[in-house]
């Protein structure tokens, strides 16, 4: 055995060139890196046999290659570097070099660092940042992606496209949470009928139908709410659906604002449409409005004190 190894340091050393330090540095850190690979082998078998939840196993998964590298890294400077002396000077001979040459990677490693600190949001969040939305599916050292909804698609569908972002970002760009903190987001639907309807009426059923499709009942609401001022300044008080009234050129404008769930917005204003066209088709006294031509004459359609017929 002796012989065997010793015939190898005088091939290396003959051939290419390499001395016995150099060439015992190679082998344990090669012997280092496998040792890497087999424990991460191992573990993530472990895990996916018995974590069955894909955002935790995922989460695992990550932590364990987070804390695989930094083993790895750590080890190799050691063997390398003669110890945490050695390599620490080393660091800093090169560490300003490196901030000029590798400004945006190391902005982006700060942007790693702040969003597992922080949690600005995590994987499985939908957000949108910059000009972009979608919900988050990874999240690496330099960058996280998103599958992106919007877009040339209506509403908050998803366009199948992968967007991936620069980490940095968080500290250029403002950053919307769709589900942190509080899980629901307002949506508001308006309804016009003409100013001949019954809008009392009309009112009174999209409250009904709006209370039907809130994504939030009243025994959750105060949950919903408590958890959230836990963590964030939020004080909701009225989460209940409202219809407001106001007025336009071709008619009285009803506007139903209500609570959903993030990734069911279309889907929710679809049954509600749907519901408000059936009951609205049900009344004799309620009418959508649109865009018209009318011509008025005052003197026989006006009120009789504003100079309509009997006034003069």
């Amino acid at each position: 055995m002796e012989n065997l190894i010793q015939n190898i340091v005088t091939w290396s050393q003959t051939n290419l060139g390499i001395g016995p330090e150099f060439l015992g540095d190679i082998i344990l850190t090669l012997g280092a890196w496998a040792l890497v690979l087999i424990t991460r082998l191992i573990m993530r078998r472990l895990v996916d046999h018995r974590e069955s939840e894909l955002q935790r196993r995922y989460i695992i998964n990550k932590t364990l290659n987070y804390g695989l590298g930094f083993v790895f890294f750590f080890f190799t400077m050691v063997i390398w570097f003669g110890g945490l002396t050695g390599w620490t000077a080393y660091l800093g001979l090169v560490s300003a070099g490196l901030a000029i040459a590798l400004q945006d990677p190391l902005v982006n490693l700060a942007g790693w660092i702040f969003i597992s600190v922080r949690k600005p949001f995590v994987v499985g969040d939908r957000i949108e940042i910059g000009e972009h939305r979608g919900d988050v599916i990874d999240q690496r050292l330099f960058q996280f992606s998103l599958v992106e909804i919007g877009n040339w698609v209506d509403a908050d569908q998803s366009t199948g496209r992968i967007i991936h972002i620069p980490n940095g970002w968080v500290f250029k760009q403002t950053t919307a949470n769709y589900t942190a903190g509080f899980e629901f987001i307002w949506d508001e639907i308006a309804v016009m009928v003409t100013f001949e309807s019954d809008w009392k009426k009309a009112k009174g059923i999209l409250n009904e139908i709006a209370v039907n499709h809130s994504g939030i009942k009243d025994e959750d609401a105060a949950k919903e709410v408590q958890r959230a001022s836990r963590q964030y300044m939020i004080f909701f008080q009225h989460l209940t659906p409202i219809i407001w009234t106001s007025v336009a050129d071709s008619g009285v404008v009803l506007t139903l604002r209500y609570i959903c769930k993030p990734r069911t917005r279309r889907s929710t204003q679809t049954a509600i449409w749907e519901d408000i066209l059936s009951a609205f088709g049900e009344e004799s006294a309620i009418d959508f409005a649109y865009p018209t031509t009318r011509f008025y004459n005052n003197p026989s359609e006006g009120k009789p004190g504003a100079g309509g017929p009997g006034e003069i």
